[in-house]
């Protein structure tokens, strides 16, 4: 009997990225956040005052532009976040006080992610992965 054909790597990162961002999406609802607006505030959290264009930048790999500009919209609308200066971002009191309480519904969605996989496997995984970045990066990238 032959093994079974395994799925090619890039669909699979596809349908693994597009249930983390459903799932995720889903237990950030009911504070009217996404995934994405979500990683935005975690950069604000760890660099108050980091600019739109930084955060741009560094999430440039998890969304486009007009997703990201819109993502920091939200966190600004929704008192998340403040602009202590032109281009700047903060997180508010109140933001910091709902981002302690996003935690715990993001724990238990990390939980349920990676129930089953053993801290090695997930290393192996993360290991793998990475050797792949570093082989498609290509000389001076």
């Amino acid at each position: 009997m032959e093994p079974k054909a395994m799925p090619p790597i890039g669909y699979l990162l596809n349908r693994t990225d597009e249930a983390l961002t459903r799932v995720m999406d889903g237990t950030l609802g009911e504070f009217d956040l996404t995934r994405v607006a979500w990683q935005v505030l975690n950069m604000v959290k760890k660099e108050a005052g980091i600019t739109d264009a930084e955060v741009l930048k560094i999430l440039s790999f998890n969304a486009d532009a007009p997703t990201l500009t819109a993502a920091i919209e939200t966190t600004l609308t929704g008192g998340w976040t403040s602009r202590p200066a032109p281009g700047q971002l903060a997180l508010t009191p109140d933001g910091t006080a709902r981002l302690a309480e996003v935690a715990d519904h993001v724990k238990a969605f990390r939980t349920r992610s990676f129930d089953g996989i053993t801290p090695e496997e997930y290393g192996t995984a993360v290991r793998v992965l990475e050797r792949m970045i570093e082989n498609l990066r290509g000389p001076g990238a």
